[in-house]
């Protein structure tokens, strides 16, 4: 029995020998006002830290970081804007170039173009179409051999006599050309024909030509952008839009009798129509067309998306024509980004996007920073180009599929280029694309640093205070005498 209870002792001291809280007797310890004092500023001071971790604890934060961009998608969608201040929407082309080689002209697919009014309203709106090739003449004799055969019969307009032929001339055809254009060369004996048809009708329309290249003031007073420029004129104002259909004699008689016929003053081409079967109906609508009709506007919103590689490489707004010769001297690449971002498009007002970017910071939702700003050129022979750097941003607010996004951020440096004189300048917007990516996303505290953040404030708080609490005790304590 003895045995037994020495056994027991043994075993409780040997327990007792590795704890690491040993008790010291109540009996031994002294409770103090400095103490009791020190206590509840620990209690105090616990009780703050913990709330505070807490609420710590319960709170998300976003955090950043960069990675290799993982994308293997072998495209990228642009998406695009822009009006074009001082060009006409048959002469706005949209290229694509980039470092594979891809050279596309005049991208058609999936692109709008909007003509727009002085006051800022869509006249029409249509999917960017192939421009139409227009038909030329084919004649056996040149011009000059016209000349010599026949005489002359398109007047020939300069600064000095071009107002005077303008009073003589009521209604009036004048051809704008550059003796260097492929097209204005193709269109003269054509022209010449012409000017002679309507002599021959007694038509009273006056027929008239102008070398740009020698009248380049009068050209640059008539805003004349393309060569060659037909342009009908009335009372000496010009008619727009200008003549873009077929350059033959037959077409463009047509044309004329069509615009004499439209005009009330001229009542005996009112009867040629009557003849030719037309009613008094059909003509009072052509008249209230005419007085209805409106200066055209040369501005142009060219709208829509391409499919990029995603190498770098850029898109370029110009004027261009199939039928045409670009005046450069008169070409102002003005223009306002209404919108342009790359991606798949962000629909801000969706739930699902306004859950996710609610949780984002602004300074990381770069995602169209161009949009509304206009880009002015006062000067011809210049255009803005713009330097966009592209990064991929994945938006990551939860764990599910619904709570994550991928968009693109860039940034833009915008500069004006000069031209030379004989150089048709071009809106152009250079990108490329980041190696790295951006990844956003909701980071929380896990539940084992939060109980380790607890234990050090009740362990810290407790021995601090305890420390300070011993040293005030030696300060203060009252000395034997």
């Amino acid at each position: 029995m003895s045995n037994n209870i020495s056994g027991g002792g043994r075993g409780r001291n040997a327990m007792s020998s590795v704890d690491f809280y040993r008790r010291v007797p109540k009996d031994l310890t002294e409770a103090t006002s400095l103490g009791a004092a020190m206590s509840m500023v620990a209690l105090g001071i616990m009780g703050v830290l913990f709330f505070s971790e807490t609420a710590a604890f319960a709170r998300t934060k976003i955090v950043t970081s960069i990675s290799l961009d993982e994308n293997s998608q072998p495209q990228l969608r642009l998406n695009f804007n822009i009006t074009m201040l001082d060009v006409h929407c048959d002469y706005v082309s949209v290229d694509v170039w980039d470092a594979l080689g891809t050279n596309r002209q005049n991208v058609t697919k999936n692109v709008e173009k909007w003509q727009i009014s002085e006051e800022g309203a869509k006249l029409f709106s249509g999917r960017n179409r192939e421009q139409r090739e227009v038909r030329h003449e084919e004649h056996d004799r040149t011009l000059e051999e016209m000349h010599e055969e026949d005489g002359v019969h398109a007047d020939d307009l300069n600064k000095d006599n071009h107002k005077e032929w303008m009073v003589d001339n009521e209604m009036a055809f004048v051809d704008f050309f550059a003796p260097w254009c492929v097209w204005c060369q193709r269109l003269a004996p054509t022209w010449e024909k012409f000017a002679v048809e309507i002599k021959s009708l007694n038509m009273p329309v006056g027929v008239a030509k102008v070398d740009c290249m020698a009248e380049v003031d009068l050209c640059k007073t008539e805003k004349v952008m393309a060569f060659p420029t037909l342009r009908w004129y009335e009372g000496g104002k010009p008619i727009t839009p200008d003549y873009k259909m077929d350059r033959t004699v037959q077409a463009m008689t047509s044309f004329a009798k069509r615009k004499l016929e439209m005009n009330v003053k001229f009542k005996d081409w009112e009867k040629g129509a009557v003849a030719r079967g037309e009613s008094d109906e059909n003509i009072d609508k052509k008249r209230l067309l005419f007085s209805q009709s409106r200066p055209e506007h040369p501005s142009c919103q060219v709208s829509g998306h391409l499919m990029v590689n995603r190498v770098p490489g850029n898109f370029h707004i110009e004027a261009k024509s199939k039928n045409h010769n670009l005046n450069s001297a008169m070409t102002n690449l003005t223009h306002i980004v209404n919108h342009l971002s790359f991606g798949e498009p962000l629909d801000q007002t969706s739930r699902r996007s306004k859950r996710i970017l609610k949780q984002v910071p602004e300074d990381h939702q770069q995602f169209n920073p161009m949009d509304d700003q206009m880009f002015l050129t006062r000067e011809f022979h210049q255009a803005y180009h713009h330097y966009i750097k592209v990064v991929s941003t994945h938006l990551n607010v939860g764990s599910s599929e619904a709570n994550k996004m991928l968009t693109y951020q860039f940034l833009e440096q915008s500069q004006i280029v000069l031209y030379d004189t004989n150089n048709v300048p071009e809106a152009r917007f250079s990108y490329d694309l980041s190696p790295m990516s951006v990844v956003v996303e909701k980071e929380g505290r896990k539940w084992y640093d939060y109980l380790t953040s607890l234990c050090a404030i009740i362990g810290g708080t407790f021995t601090t205070l305890g420390l300070i609490d011993a040293v005030l005790y030696k300060v203060f304590k009252p000395k034997k005498l």
